[in-house]
């Protein structure tokens, strides 16, 4: 990454990160990082307050403080949202009425998503992956293709302003990726869609 070049791209931008207990601690540090050294301001929204506890796979990991409880989150406050993966997290945030409309939320407004791994298990549950182009962890190829997406095995998908990675390994090119989205700002073809794709 050159980081000359994106030390601003992202200057004053918050950037809402939604997680909660069972993250997959990397899918949450690495673009957390990314988002900072291009100058964003990158603030974790959970289920609850306090802290949640990060994975190393099947291993506890660290553990992360919350900055706002997502029934008290408002997409108007954020430029973009992120979803790590991890198995626990978005099993969680599936079920969290709050949760799924903060993120359809973005999709509403035209704002820029990344995911990865199980991350799009909410986007599922928000109605917001028919007609896109995505990919994820494969165990969730069935459950996007049934939502109506168009699911692909690759490293890192963009379709407007939706970006998506498969796994760890793949968070090189999806750090890159979602700070040059993000910098972009509002993509109209991620409103359209979301309304067009809407049951």
């Amino acid at each position: 990454m050159e980081r000359g070049l994106m030390a601003n791209e992202l200057q004053r931008m918050k950037i809402a990160f939604m997680a909660t207990h069972g993250v997959e601690q990397i899918e949450l540090t690495d673009p957390w990082k990314a988002i900072e050294e291009a100058g964003g301001d990158p603030e974790l929204v959970s289920l609850e307050p306090g802290q949640i506890q990060g994975f190393n796979h099947l291993d506890k990991a660290d553990t992360f403080t919350v900055d706002r409880t997502v029934d008290k989150a408002d997409e108007s406050d954020y430029a973009a949202l992120v979803l790590p993966g991890g198995v626990a997290n978005p099993d969680s945030l599936r079920m969290n009425e709050d949760a799924v409309r903060f993120a359809r939320s973005f999709f509403e407004a035209g704002k820029p998503v990344g995911v990865i791994c199980h991350g799009p298990w909410t986007l599922v549950e928000a109605d917001v992956v028919r007609d896109r182009k995505i990919t994820s962890w494969p165990s969730l190829k069935t459950d996007l293709m049934n939502a109506g997406a168009n699911w692909v095995d690759q490293e890192c998908v963009v379709d407007d302003g939706l970006v998506s990675s498969r796994k760890p390994e793949d968070l090189p090119a999806f750090c890159k990726k979602i700070v040059e989205e993000f910098a972009e700002g509002v993509h109209e073809g991620q409103r359209e869609k979301v309304h067009a794709g809407s049951r």
